[in-house]
């Protein structure tokens, strides 16, 4: 019995559909250099498959071209197993596999040393690009109507369909259900892929109201009490806003803010620690420098640089550092305690280099100043630029002291007895850097002329 005209051409494109599976294979299979037999006839195989499937060509258009993705099936070969999605540039590993280089550069970027499909230990980790499948897609796509995103757009915003999957499961469990220990688990895979994938970090700027959702499943009087489910919360903050395009969003979200301040204050030290560097992170844009320091971060951050452990007391430098990048926060730092706290820790000989760092940037601010000279910064400058084998920390040291010299002459006196003493300025404006060589030198005019107006006046 004859076979119906339809039932014969689905019966061809079935077998076409076998074929190109198998050539597409064999080029895969043997990487970038393939004969170019196999790609004539795989591109042969194609254009018959789409004439099969769409009907023959007309002016020279493909029929696909109207119908877009959406009808076109997609050949297997042309996913990359990793992202189920159109590969822009296919690459071959040493397991003979092509994967897309931006995900199997992920793959192995977080330590990976094996094949994604064959699970084979990979003898190196060199990417060949796999130019015949490349054509083979390019082609396939114009045939189809299908853009693929220029390769230089896709670099940190390439968001895969399982990644959207994922992420919409991970929320789902979050917000819905009832069971706090699934709620609890779900906060820690949100954790985990978004310190892993880079990718999934980008799903948040399709989710913007993400942020406040996870925060409010959180805020559940079960789950607040929890410290892991803090900690889990604060990190994944963290970890989402690594990417650029999430700063402003995370920003622009006022529980958010309020969430890291609240751990900031309440939190477990690694809570606390990386809420300090979660503000570091945002406070990159300078809209959020200024909401992070009116919404009361600062006090806290200098709470945490006195008594934190010491990454957490570095992470609380970093980010009060960055937000007195914004004059208004300087005041903010000054009258949180900052200048004395900095003060100790530079006597303690702990954490100097980040403490010298913060007098040298609130150094600019005349009231800061007056507050560094009147609790013992002269003294504490001076025996840095004597002692100090760092030069870094020399030239912030002197350039707070000519800050201190510029501002209140009565403590000229004592930078005089110390240089008559050990000449360290007259050193450092030989020996130092750049920038410290023209403060000591701005020091060393000031004494000379504030000495030779004494002399006169006497």
């Amino acid at each position: 019995m004859a076979k119906s005209a339809p039932a014969a051409a689905a019966e061809e494109a079935a077998a076409l559909r076998r074929r190109l599976r198998r050539l597409v294979a064999a080029v895969t299979s043997g990487g970038g250099g393939a004969g170019g037999d196999a790609f004539d006839e795989a591109a042969s195989a194609l254009a018959a498959l789409r004439d099969a499937e769409l009907g023959p060509r007309k002016d020279g258009a493909g029929a696909g071209a109207e119908r877009g993705h959406a009808d076109a099936a997609v050949p297997e070969q042309f996913l990359c197993p990793i992202s189920s999605e159109i590969m822009r540039d296919p690459v071959v590993l040493a397991s003979g596999q092509t994967y897309d280089r931006r995900f199997i550069q992920e793959w192995l970027g977080a330590g990976n040393r094996t094949c994604p499909q064959t699970q084979q230990v990979l003898s190196n980790t060199i990417l060949i690009p796999n130019h015949l499948v490349r054509s083979m897609i390019a082609q396939w796509c114009t045939e189809n109507g299908i853009a693929l995103s220029p390769l230089e757009n896709q670099e940190e915003d390439l968001v895969t369909n399982n990644e959207r999957k994922a992420f919409s499961e991970l929320f789902d469990r979050m917000s819905s259900s009832s069971n706090i220990s699934e709620k609890r688990q779900a906060i820690k895979d949100l954790r985990l892929l978004s310190k892993r994938n880079s990718s999934f970090r980008a799903v948040i700027g399709e989710n913007p109201d993400s942020i406040s959702q996870m925060i409010s499943a959180v805020s559940n009087p079960e789950l607040e009490s929890n410290s892991e489910v803090l900690e889990d919360t604060v990190t994944t903050i963290l970890n989402l806003s690594i990417h650029e395009s999430n700063k402003k969003i995370i920003g622009d979200d006022t529980k958010a803010i309020e969430f890291l301040i609240s751990a900031l204050q309440s939190g477990t030290m690694e809570a606390r620690s990386n809420a300090a560097a979660a503000i570091f992170s945002l406070s990159a844009l300078d809209s959020n420098k200024a909401k992070i320091g009116e919404s009361g971060a600062m006090r806290p951050l200098v709470d945490l640089l006195e008594h934190g452990s010491m990454t957490a007391k570095k992470d609380a430098a970093s980010a009060i550092f960055s937000l007195c990048k914004l004059h208004e926060n300087k005041s903010r730092a000054t009258k949180s305690g900052v200048i004395d706290v900095v003060l100790k820790a530079i006597s303690d000989e702990s954490l100097v280099d980040e403490s010298l760092t913060i007098l040298a940037l609130l150094s600019s601010d005349h009231e800061t100043v007056e507050e560094i000279g009147e609790t013992g910064g002269v003294p504490c400058m001076l025996r840095i630029i004597r002692d100090d084998q760092c030069k870094r920390n020399k030239e912030n040291a002197v350039a707070v002291l000519f800050s201190i010299c510029m501002y209140d002459r009565t403590k000229l006196r004592e930078v005089v007895e110390d240089e008559n003493l050990n000449g360290s300025l007259a050193w450092l404006a030989q020996n130092g850097t750049s920038r410290a060589r023209r403060k000591a030198a701005g020091i060393l005019d000031k004494l000379k002329r504030t000495i030779h107006k004494t002399h006169y006046s006497c």
